[in-house]
Formats: C-alpha cells, structure tokens, sequence
C-alpha cells in the first residue's frame, strides 16, 4: 500500500469477493494504522431480515435516488396506483432531461412475477404520460444469468435496467450498493445506419453506391 500524507479514507467495493473495505491512514504510520481500522463487512439477507424490509429500501431510495448510480434524479411517486395493476414501487425522473423511471423492486431473487411487473407498470405510465420518454428499472438482490438472459431478450424493443442490490453491515453502519448488471440497449440513428451501408458498399466495390 502506497504511504499516505494526512487523514484519508479509503473505501471500495471488492467484485469479485463481494466484500466492502474501509480502511483509515493517519500521517507516516500508513500501512499499521490502516491494517488496524480495517472492518470487515457482512452481507445481509433483506428477504429474511425482520426490520430491513422493502419499505426500508424504498425509503432510502426516495430520500436520495442518486444512490442508484443512475445519475440526478428526482422522486416523483412511491407506490403508484396502477389502473387495474397494483402499484408501481417508486417513480423517478431526470429534472433535466424529464424522462421518467418505472422502478420495481424485489428482495431476494428475481422471478417472472417481478419481470412482468416491471414492463407492465413501465407500459402503463408511458401510454398515460407519452410526451415523457421512460425507462423500465428492476431491481433485486439476485439477478440470475438465466432471468438475465430473458429480460435481455426484452431489451431490443424495451428501455430496461437491472440493478443487482446488495446490503452489507459496516461496523456498525449498514448500507446499500446497487450494481448495474444490464443497461438499455442504445439504437444508432437511422442515418448511421445508412451511412454503414454505403460506406460497406464502396469497400466492396470500390465506388460509392448510386443513388436512386
């Protein structure tokens, strides 16, 4: 570890072990210091905790939607009366952009259910409010590469995210980190993709194609 000059925190997120780190570094005692506040953190279960429940993870998300890494958003309803369909979690929107966030969230592992949910809640909100563009978001604290691969069949056709949700005790802190495991898939511009055409076309033949 590299000598650190005055108080600093270091903090950050191992993928690959899943472990959360915090370590603290006073003057030219460095390495020591830092080994000695080190605090391991422990991964907990939301879907059978008896206090850290859903509406603890909605609570935290309203109070600052930042925290899910999808830029600065703003809540704009919690648990949204749906026509006919339930309630939709949380809706957020970007004040500067004005698109709007269908958030659907699931302790555990994903299922059907909550996949069908998500779309459902995110094509009644655009169909009620279309001069807004909008974005399906699924949350869970277990997204498996199977469900993964289904909702990616969506994603062609459907603004979708999935977030992978994990809670972790720090000390005696608790919280939240949310990964992004899919992102919507970006569609180039009708002219990009024309121009890929004709620019394939003279590298095959050596003369650009001719116009109609």
């Amino acid at each position: 570890m590299n000598r650190v000059s005055g108080r600093s925190l270091l903090q950050g997120w191992d993928a690959i072990f899943g472990c959360v780190y915090i370590l603290t570094a006073t003057g030219s005692r460095g390495g020591q210091d830092a080994m000695n506040s080190f605090t391991k953190a422990e991964r907990i279960a939301l879907k059978r905790h008896p206090t850290l429940n859903e509406n603890w993870v909605q609570s935290l998300i309203a109070a600052d939607p930042t925290i899910l890494g999808l830029g600065e958003l703003v809540l704009r309803d919690r648990e949204r009366i749906q026509p006919k369909a339930g309630m939709l979690d949380l809706l957020l929107q970007n004040p500067e952009t004005k698109r709007r966030y269908e958030v659907e969230i699931q302790l555990g592992a994903t299922d059907e259910t909550h996949i069908i949910r998500t779309i459902e809640y995110w094509d009644i909100e655009r169909k009620l409010y279309p001069q807004y563009d909008h974005c399906a978001v699924l949350i869970a604290e277990d997204i498996t590469s199977r469900f993964l691969n289904v909702v990616a069949l969506f994603n062609g056709s459907i603004p979708l995210i999935a977030l992978q949700m994990q809670a972790l005790k720090v000390g005696d802190h608790t919280t939240l980190i949310f990964t992004k495991v899919m992102d919507e898939l970006s569609r180039g511009l009708v002219d990009e993709d024309e121009d890929a055409e004709s620019m394939g076309e003279i590298k095959e033949t050596g003369q650009p194609a001719a116009s109609g």
